[in-house]
């Protein structure tokens, strides 16, 4: 029996590895957003920096691995089959849901993940040790002080973060404006002072302050002397700043950057915890099991783990080199990032989320109280408040988010909220905190605008939706999970382990595929770029791409359409449906970044070209309406089992359906090419079919008069199938004259 226990701890250190890839991939949001999205510095100097802080952080790691080990539950009352199923059910499920978010794009917190996994496995152990022995109770086996209080602990952070960041980003930016430059030598001192105190007391304390590194004479004499030293580094880095201002080098850079190593710092020193805990608890628990005969594991209590934890210092080495690794290497990770900093975004972009009642309710709201403080404060004091949030005036990086200012206040307030939470002994979330910080911030920059509020609050609803998901999720997964080992033994225990390999393995080829297929590199650098010219090369070329697609998917559609009325394919005609869906889900994504494009362009051009544009716009939607026109009828009729299409139908319409697919293909390689020296023969052949389709449409009229028994359902069905074609060459002749004249010919 003790080969298996051998088996798992060996597959709990294999699945560490993962959980520490996608625990990265979840949590570098937390200190990497801010210079990323204020471009400070280049992605790979950004890296570099959190590199340094995650690898220090991780060797230095703070003896935060106890919560695996007693936190939750009490290990004295459980024994080493017992404690090595609720482990293998937490690791399984923690990788999985953890999986699951980064997939999303949803940033969530591992700590919660971890906690309510521990609480939730334990809890389910718990009951079946009551129902054996009537004298065991929940507060003798489990520690629920814990997790009520992470409870308490992230509503309390998610309000105070947005908050904090809501005001202390208001006043900053009332201090600076957006033309943040131009009197720097007044403020740069008192608040690089401020700023780097704040990150060095960040560093000292919460990232530092527990190491087992740290001499314990040191630790108190930090203790003993904290204001004095917190005095001496703020005139120390007040005078540095004034000093490095008048050097020329940009102060707020450093700030960032500085804040950007502390948070990493901090993030792998007090977080590793949630990805190598359970595994290191589960080989110190085989570890003592072994150092004691052995025997049956059954009989065998784990007190063991009622001890503190030591970490070899080569196990902390190797997670932060892991951990490395997987900050530079995880697409998902700059998934999760995009989430953050998309939500942050100064100026329009691609939204990544849209409207939800909610975010309506709120935004309604707002703007109420909005004009209630407007009638309140006198309007000179308005008129001051509004110059200073001049947009026109801002300067950012090209391609930036957002501004230096921002970013480091971000950074900045996120390490005192933690040092806030470390002192009153919260545990706080880095996640929730780092993240409602930015949303608030973005918030008080206006970053909200009528146009985004509503999108931006839907998205920020839905990431707290997720965290608060992730603990009711964790803990009836996790339970669910131990309670079928428990009672499957070990091959419940083996087949949950192919289960996670299989599953881990699905979600890595699923989102490679979904990555091949999104590719915005073109939007990208179109709302990245503040050069007008360079603006309109991109999106004329996006322009095409775009057209290009619209037709070949409408190509595809159309001939779908019509095998599944004629093989009254049913599945056919919903993947269809669903298709149609999802195309003018993007077409309304990709025509708000157009839009955006188009405004940054030369004026001269976009004032010529704008009436071919809007013209493509429209004639994309009436492909989306008519097709769907065309659609639905068609599968109400297969769907309801009415009769089939007549073979007479079908022999009559195959030839148009086959030009039509000829001239849509034609017409997406004339956009795609760019060559139009066919233009004029094109539209005489789209005119010629047009009346080819009109004179059908008379054709069968006349027949739908004259004949006798006609089936009335399928020749009414035909009769739109003609109508809506004929809808369709004229759209794409309306497409092939915009395209023609917004390419300048």
């Amino acid at each position: 029996m003790t080969e298996i226990f051998y088996v798992i701890v060996g597959f709990l250190l294999v699945l560490a590895v993962f959980d520490l890839f996608v625990g990265v991939s979840n949590d570098a949001v937390n200190f990497l957003n801010s210079a990323i999205g204020a471009k400070v510095a280049k992605f790979r100097t950004v890296l570099i920096v959190a590199s340094a802080g995650v690898l220090i952080g991780a060797v230095m790691s703070a003896g935060m691995m106890d919560i695996a080990r007693h936190g939750i539950m009490q290990p004295s009352y459980y024994n080493l089959k017992e404690v090595m199923t609720i482990f293998l059910a937490v690791m399984v499920t923690d990788v999985v849901v953890l999986d699951m978010f980064n997939s999303m794009g949803m940033p969530t917190s591992t700590t919660v993940s971890l906690v309510f996994e521990l609480l939730g496995a334990s809890f389910v152990m718990a009951l079946l040790k009551m129902g054996g022995d009537g004298d065991l109770t929940l507060g003798m086996l489990l520690n629920s002080n814990k997790a009520l209080t992470v409870i308490i602990a992230i509503f309390v952070s998610v309000a105070i973060a947005f908050v904090a960041g809501l005001v202390v980003q208001w006043l900053a930016r009332v201090i600076f404006s957006f033309n943040y430059k131009k009197k720097l030598g007044y403020t740069i001192g008192i608040f690089g002072g401020i700023a780097f105190t704040s990150l060095a007391y960040f560093i000292f304390i919460k990232g530092l302050g527990d190491s087992p590194f740290i001499h314990e004479n040191f630790r108190q004499w930090i203790g003993a002397n904290t204001t004095m030293i917190l005095l001496a580094a703020f005139v120390v880095t007040t005078v540095l700043s004034e000093l490095l201002y008048f050097l020329k080098v940009n102060v707020f850079k450093i700030i960032v950057l500085a804040g950007t190593f502390a948070l990493a710092m901090a993030f792998a020193g007090n977080d590793l915890v949630n990805f190598i805990g359970v595994p290191l608890a589960a080989l110190d628990s085989l570890k003592d099991y072994l150092a004691n005969g052995g025997g049956d594991p059954e009989a065998f209590m784990m007190t063991s783990l009622a001890e503190s934890a030591t970490s070899p210092i080569l196990y902390l080495l190797i997670a932060g080199v892991i951990m490395v690794i997987a900050l530079a290497t995880s697409k998902k990770a700059h998934n999760v990032i995009k989430t953050s900093v998309n939500l942050s975004r100064q100026g329009e972009g691609d939204e990544m989320f849209g409207s939800s009642p909610v975010a309506r309710v709120l935004v309604r709201s707002s703007q109420n109280v909005g004009s209630v403080l407007e009638h309140i404060f006198p309007k000179s004091v308005r008129s001051w408040i509004d110059s200073r949030f001049n947009k026109d005036e801002a300067i950012m990086e090209e391609g930036a988010a957002f501004d230096e200012v921002r970013a480091s206040v971000n950074l900045v307030l996120s390490a005192l909220l933690i040092i806030m939470g470390t002192t009153l002994t919260l545990p706080l979330s880095t996640t929730y905190v780092t993240f409602m910080v930015a949303m608030g911030s973005s918030l008080a920059d206006k970053a909200w605008n009528r146009e985004t509020a509503v999108f931006r609050i839907t998205g920020v609803v839905s990431v707290i939706g997720g965290w608060f998901m992730t603990a009711g999720i964790a803990f009836v997964a996790c339970g669910l999970v131990c309670l079928i080992m428990h009672f499957g033994g070990f091959v419940a225990m083996v087949a949950f382990m192919l289960l996670v390999a299989f599953l881990l393995w699905n979600s890595k080829r699923g989102f490679e595929k979904k990555e091949a297929t999104v590719d915005n590199t073109v939007e990208q650098k179109m709302l990245g770029t503040s050069d007008p010219q360079q603006v309109w090369q991109l999106l004329s070329k996006h322009f095409v791409d775009v057209q290009t697609d619209v037709l070949r998917n409408v190509s595809e559609d159309y001939k779908a359409i019509f095998n599944g009325l004629e093989s009254e394919d049913l599945k056919a005609l919903r993947r269809c449906s669903r298709n149609l869906k999802a195309i003018k889900n993007i077409q309304q994504k990709v025509r708000k970044v157009e839009l955006v494009a188009l405004r940054r362009s030369p004026m001269e051009i976009a004032v010529e070209r704008n009436t071919w544009f809007h013209l493509a716009m429209n004639c994309d939607e009436e492909y989306m309406y008519g097709m769907r026109r065309m659609l639905d009828p068609i599968l109400e009729h297969v769907d309801n089992c009415f009769d089939p299409f007549s073979k007479t139908y079908v022999n009559e319409y195959r030839p148009v359906m086959e030009k039509v697919l000829s001239l849509l293909d034609t017409a997406a390689g004339m956009i795609s090419s760019g060559d139009y020296s066919d233009y004029e023969r094109m539209l005489r052949v789209f005119q010629g079919i047009i009346a080819d389709l009109s004179a059908l449409r008379k054709k069968h009229i006349d027949r739908m008069q004259r004949e006798e028994g006609i089936n009335f359902k399928t020749a009414q069905l035909y009769l739109n199938l003609i109508q809506e074609t004929s809808e369709l060459m004229n759209t794409t002749k309306h497409l092939m004259r915009a395209s023609y004249h917004f390419a300048g010919k």
